[in-house]
This record gives structure tokens, C-alpha cells and sequence, in this order.
């Protein structure tokens, strides 16, 4: 794939099963070659008629990682785990640890606070469909159209 990232990529607060080797490396230039990844496209939802299993939801909200390590290929899904009570509290507390070890800043743009914001919701959104998939849907479409919104300013403002 196009998209495919050599090493393992950063740690992130979206909660993830532990990585599964698929197999060798491919070359992504070969077109020969075909990746070993999910047959499913990515960000793709299931169709309606059949109620669509929770973790294809969740796999299509938050498609697995995937990378190139040592020769071997990588993917790695969200974590299809409840959470808890601790699990949110713990959450916020890897917020604001992140947060001070990147060393974000605390008013004005900084990307680096804005990408473990962004990763602190993927995880709320990863929570609430694994309790509700119509509501994390929801939490998904409120998401993107935010993450529009300030795109849009970005494209004014540069």
C-alpha cells in the first residue's frame, strides 16, 4: 500500500489489540504484489440490510494499523474491549501525561496538542461503539465535521 509507514508507528491513547505479523514485507511499488492487509476497503461501512457486526463498525471507524518492521508486515486493530470506569479515568490521565511530555502548548495552534485531542476522541468514539454503534457513528460524523470546520479556517488563514 501507498500509505504503508516502515517501523512501528508512534503510541497513540486509541486502545489497540497487540500487533499480528501477516507475513513478509511487500514492495509497494510492485503492482504484482498485493497487499496482505484487510480485504475490506478502509473507512468503508458495511451495508445496512443485515445489521452489521460491531467490529466491522469499529474496523471501519478506526481502521488497524499498519506498518513494515524488520522485513515483516504489521497490522494491529483497535482494541474490541469494553471500557470501564478506570479505563476513562486512566485515559485522562495518559491525556495529560502525553501532553506534558510532548511538551504542548497550552493556548494558542499547537499540533501536537491537537493530535492527542484528536487521539483522546478516536478513543471516546472506539468506547461508545463498543457500547452503542449507532452513537459512536454519531460521535464519528460530529468528529469529521469539526475536523472540516478547522481545516477550512486553516485554508483562510494561510
Amino acid at each position: 500500500r501507498e500509505n504503508m509507514q516502515e517501523g512501528r508507528p508512534r503510541e497513540s491513547l486509541v486502545l489497540h489489540d497487540t500487533p499480528i505479523e501477516i507475513g513478509p514485507a511487500t514492495d509497494p511499488s510492485d503492482p504484482f504484489k498485493k497487499s496482505f492487509g484487510t480485504s475490506k476497503r478502509k473507512g468503508q461501512l458495511p451495508p445496512m440490510e443485515n445489521r452489521p457486526k460491531q467490529e466491522d463498525i469499529l474496523n471501519a471507524i478506526l481502521p488497524p494499523r499498519e506498518w513494515v518492521e524488520n522485513g515483516k508486515h504489521w497490522i494491529q486493530y483497535v482494541s474490541h474491549q469494553p471500557a470501564s470506569r478506570i479505563d476513562v479515568a486512566r485515559l485522562r490521565e495518559m491525556l495529560d501525561q502525553k501532553l506534558m511530555e510532548r511538551q504542548a502548548r497550552e493556548s494558542g495552534i499547537c499540533p501536537v496538542r491537537e493530535e492527542l485531542f484528536s487521539q483522546c476522541f478516536d478513543e471516546i468514539i472506539r468506547q461508545v461503539t463498543l457500547n452503542l454503534p449507532e452513537r459512536g457513528l454519531l460521535l464519528l460524523r460530529v468528529r469529521d465535521e469539526i475536523m472540516m470546520t478547522i481545516a477550512a479556517y486553516q485554508t483562510l488563514y494561510q
